[in-house]
């Protein structure tokens, strides 16, 4: 009977731990101005690319030859490229293949993560060692220069830049996952799922996955940003995103011959690259702080 109330009292202290998240996130909200405040701008953000033929002025490709390099006016806001397209409204299209181009391979990125630490931390031995090694191997070459490679081995395209940053950004996920599951496997409550027959399957998606979430979601709002910048640099090295789609690290790129006669035009996206980059920052930083400080010194 002790030992069934012991296993209880953990049961039910996991469960109000998972329930204390919210409870987090609110004290997040009220201490942390910043994070929250950046939280809003992410949203605001992806509401301005999801709704943005209806939000932008003119079209993603719309040009007006008799408009060409016009500096910004109450026409066009933030002025027109050497095609006469309105920059405001290329901003607002790029931020759909910006941000789909952030978050999509993190996703990617994090469920490849998470099943390779899950394998590597609860079963070890060899599957452990393969891993790790191939983890160490990936965070051992800079990011952008793998992602490099595969973009000149696959080609320039929108796709294989999806694929490429897919790739580089699982290793991360894989050992704090793989570092997690190592002492979460060793609780009590997983022991008792396993001597009652639980499978192997069940424990790792039951009683340690969802441990693990606190860490998967600041790690998200980190990779975010990277993989956004990422996508700039490979895209302003002409091997990312190929016009006429419109991405700002494209824009940025198109816009360099200008720099000095015609500033907006690198300006506009610079400072849009740098707003969401920031905003994740902070809001990685505040979810890291009250949901997994540990992370802080690591």
């Amino acid at each position: 009977m002790a030992q069934e109330k012991d296993r209880g009292s953990e049961l039910l202290t996991q469960i109000g731990e998972q329930d204390g998240v919210r409870e987090k996130l609110r004290r997040m909200a009220r201490q942390n101005k910043l994070a929250a405040f950046s939280a809003v701008l992410i949203a605001l953000v992806l509401l301005l690319a999801v709704f943005a033929p209806l939000v932008a002025p003119y079209g993603e490709a719309e040009q007006d030859v008799l408009a060409r390099l016009q500096p910004p006016s109450a026409a066009h806001w933030f002025g027109t490229d050497e095609l006469g397209r309105d920059v405001l409204s290329r901003i607002l299209y790029g931020s759909r293949l910006s941000l789909a181009i952030g978050i999509l391979p993190s996703v990617i990125s994090l469920v490849i993560g998470i099943v390779l630490g899950l394998l590597a931390g609860y079963f070890g031995g060899w599957a452990d060692y393969v891993i790790m090694r191939l983890a160490d191997v990936m965070l051992s070459v800079p990011s952008l220069l793998l992602a490099m490679v595969v973009m000149y081995t696959l080609g320039s395209s929108t796709v294989n830049l999806f694929v490429a940053l897919s790739m580089v950004g699982w290793a991360s996920v894989a050992r704090v996952v793989r570092s997690q599951t190592l002492s979460l496997k060793e609780s009590e409550y997983v022991e008792a799922a396993q001597s009652i027959g639980v499978s192997r399957f069940n424990i790792m998606r039951r009683h340690i996955l969802p441990n693990c979430v606190p860490s998967l979601i600041v790690l998200f709002t980190l990779n975010v940003p990277a993989a956004i910048l990422s996508e700039s640099s490979l895209s302003f090295l002409g091997i990312g995103a190929q016009p006429p789609a419109a991405s700002w690290g494209l824009m940025v790129n198109q816009s360099k011959q200008f720099l000095f006669t015609q500033p907006w035009l690198a300006l506009a996206p610079c400072v849009a690259i740098m707003v969401v980059v920031l905003a994740f920052n902070f809001l990685g930083d505040g979810l890291r702080d009250v949901l997994d400080p540990y992370m802080k010194n690591q």
